[in-house]
């Protein structure tokens, strides 16, 4: 605790004394005139309402639309993964999983995720399936990703924080040309080890138009579908004590169609704009969980129909997801013997409003609510059953001087799944030496509401023990066991409380520098772990060795022995601290650079075992740059991940750690025929490096694709 106030002190004295100063120094003789290379960033997604980066009441960073445009990234996954404090796991073809300031998972559970405000998390399973983002990548305006809590304004789910992509409107798009095509092709490394099966492909399209039909009316329509073979299997032992081999299962790439419309319309007199969209994100291939691998089948997706009306800030809002499908675990079978399915048929249905107004030249409130009804229909979690919630929020920015503000507010839901109204309060106290420059103390609380799976999953399995790993002279004999992975009505919500030291400053109109220090504490932590295992007493049916033999594999697993049940339980509190820096520069108005650092303490359990959870990787760091001169275009950027920790899946027998990994990843395109055609070349893991972001998933190695864009 001395350590962490040291830090916070230390780092609080440089930024309040040392930044200021930095600010005020006049530019060099013969230096270029910064404005044109620099636009002032604002974001909504901090307070529910539009405000400069620099005075949000949170950390939050900003992809840009010339950074993804410009991006080697793949998928959404390696386009965050270069903001600091985010934490990124690729495990096949198709899963990613994203955390800010904490571990993520084979589901990652609690990081909210939005498009125009619309939530995209699964309640069901309570994760993000990010390739049901519908929106073609060329029609996203910018990514708004807050590190830390905002149950505040956000409510449930909202806990270590959220990332909303906000889309272009279709007048943006009208005038930016209105019509686009793009193609990609290439493919990517697959040998690992003594494992040769050949280089694997990836081919996508997407089109899309806009037109502004006359001064209130405007449309577009987008369509798009990726194919990818897919990636390669680790193969050899997991690398633990067990040294279970990694198990033998088909993998599966990924086919995703997308399509999506929207409709705007502004009314007559300045009354606003009623905005109305609808599309369909389908997906195919392996989704990792806690019992083992899933390989959805095609014509699996999401379904969604948005309204909106805003005028200023006021907005009132409804949308609805349809999202069903199957699925076969690749490892799990029911106990009738056969492969275990997941059927899945889920709704949500949810009306919104809020306000923001100016009251007595000293205040900015912005209020609002929503009630959202779920309907889960589940083949693991037997009996068709709704879920109703609802919450409403209120915040108050109090200008107290020039220099001094304070933000202050909270939100209260109510669950029908949980006994008691939750309380999400946040204060934040905003010193501004320069109006360009913001440091922030603020306290947040935030929730994880028990998905419907934690809640109600009900499904026997058979497990497999290799006999070797207890005698070599039983080597390649494999045992079938049973198991009961069985929910928990009587869970508790995940609860975090953080206290964040924080600055956001434009320093000389070139360069947002962004610094934070933070401690998370989260209570009633829940997680997938074992309850229950089997004993000399008590063995499994038909255990063809001594009964004390169970005693001893007990013995040598610390208590774990061999699984009888798995529950979901709060296991008590998970504490995490770290410390974010970074930089983004406009060099000029062709080049933008730009550089972060996150650490990350290995967290500390109370009340259980830290094997019991993920740990993350201490040291991520991320550099590159960015530049568009003339005909040419590229960027170049560099990542390391440090060594991490991993127990989600099954049992112990597969818990491992993963080495520390640096990519080199880059772009270079050239524009023709007056920039209406952009040919790109991107590669992602220049040196390819062997990287596995999780024990148990796959393997990635260079990808290179060849995009072709296309304006009309």
């Amino acid at each position: 605790m001395m350590r962490m106030r040291s830090v916070v002190l230390g780092i609080g004295g440089v930024l309040a004394w040392v930044l200021p100063l930095w600010a005020q120094a006049p530019a060099q003789a013969g230096e270029a005139d910064p404005k044109p290379a620099f636009e002032e960033q604002v974001v909504v997604t901090a307070s529910r309402s539009e405000e400069a980066l620099v005075n949000a009441p949170a950390t939050v960073s900003v992809v840009t639309t010339s950074t993804i445009q410009r991006s080697p990234a793949a998928n959404m996954g390696d386009l965050l993964r270069s903001v600091p404090g985010v934490n990124v796991t690729q495990v096949s073809a198709r899963d990613i999983n994203i955390t800010a300031r904490g571990a993520t998972s084979t589901l990652a559970t609690s990081q909210l995720a939005l498009v125009d405000g619309r939530s995209i998390y699964l309640d069901f399973f309570g994760m993000v399936m990010w390739d049901l983002v519908p929106s073609n990548v060329n029609d996203i305006r910018q990514i708004e990703v807050i590190r830390g809590p905002a149950s505040a304004v956000w409510g449930a789910n909202a806990m270590t924080g959220v990332v909303n992509v906000i889309t272009k409107t279709p007048r943006e798009l009208a005038a930016q040309g209105g019509s686009a095509m793009t193609v990609t092709f290439g493919g990517f490394d697959r040998t690992v080890g003594t494992s040769k099966p050949g280089a694997g492909s990836i081919f996508s399209i997407t089109g899309s138009h806009a037109q502004a039909v006359n001064d209130r009316v405007a449309f577009k329509v987008s369509a798009g579908y990726l194919s990818q073979d897919p990636l390669p299997r680790p193969t050899g032992v997991i690398p633990n004590s067990f040294k279970t081999p990694y198990p033998a299962f088909t993998n599966t790439g990924t086919q995703q169609p997308k399509v999506d419309a929207r409709l705007d319309y502004d009314l007559p007199n300045q009354q606003g704009t009623l905005s109305l969209s609808g599309g369909y994100a389908g997906t195919e291939g392996i989704i990792h969980s806690g019992i083992g691998p899933f390989d959805i089948r095609q014509g699996s997706g999401l379904t969604y129909l948005s309204s909106r009306y805003t005028k200023g800030a006021r907005r009132i809002a409804f949308f609805t997801n349809i999202l069903n499908g199957d699925a076969a675990n690749l490892l799990s079978v029911a106990t009738n013997g056969r492969p275990l399915g997941l059927v899945f048929d889920t709704k949500t249905f949810d009306v919104e409003a809020g306000d923001t107004k100016a009251l007595a030249k000293r205040h900015v409130l912005t209020y609002g609510g929503n009630y959202r009804h779920n309907t889960f229909d589940i083949s693991i979690a037997p009996g068709r059953a709704d879920r109703n919630e609802g919450g409403a929020y209120v915040q108050d920015e109090i200008f107290l001087s020039d220099r001094f503000r304070w933000v202050v507010g909270g939100r209260v839901d109510k669950f029908s799944s949980i006994a008691n109204a939750v309380f999400s309060p946040r204060t934040t106290f905003l010193v501004k030496p320069r109006k360009s420059q913001t440091i922030r103390v603020s306290v947040n609380r935030a929730f994880r509401a028990p998905s419907y799976i934690n809640n109600n999953i009900q499904q026997g399995l058979i497990n497999q023990l290799n006999l070797g790993s207890i005698n070599p002279l039983l080597a390649g004999q494999v045992f079938n066991f049973p198991i009961l992975a069985a929910g928990n009505t009587g869970l508790k919500q995940e609860t975090m409380t953080a206290v964040e030291l924080g600055y956001t400053g434009v320093i000389r109109n070139r360069a947002t520098v962004t610094a934070a220090v933070y401690r998370n504490a989260t209570d009633n932590a829940i997680f997938f772990s074992q309850s229950a295992r089997y004993t000399a007493a008590a063995p499994p049916p038909n255990w063809p060795l001594p009964p004390v033999v169970l005693e001893l594999l007990a013995a040598q697993t610390g208590g774990a022995g061999l699984p009888s049940a798995f529950t979901y339980r709060n296991l008590g509190t998970v504490k995490d601290k770290g410390v974010e820096l970074g930089v983004d520069m406009a060099v000029n108005r062709y080049l933008n650079v730009f550089t972060n650092y996150s650490h990350q303490w290995t967290p500390l359990a109370e009340g259980f075992a830290l094997s019991e959870i993920n740990i993350p990787a201490k040291n991520r760091f991320n550099a590159g740059f960015d530049f568009g001169y003339k005909r040419w275009l590229g960027n170049m950027n560099v990542s390391y991940t440090g060594d991490a920790f991993w127990q989600d899946v099954l049992d112990s027998r597969y818990s491992a750690a993963t080495d520390a990994f640096t990519t080199v990843n880059g772009t270079l395109g050239v524009k023709w025929f007056d920039s209406r055609v952009t040919t790109s070349l991107k590669v992602n893991n220049l040196g390819n490096r062997t990287v596995l972001q999780h024990s148990f998933g796959d393997v990635l190695k260079r990808q290179i694709v060849g995009e072709v864009r296309i304006g009309f």
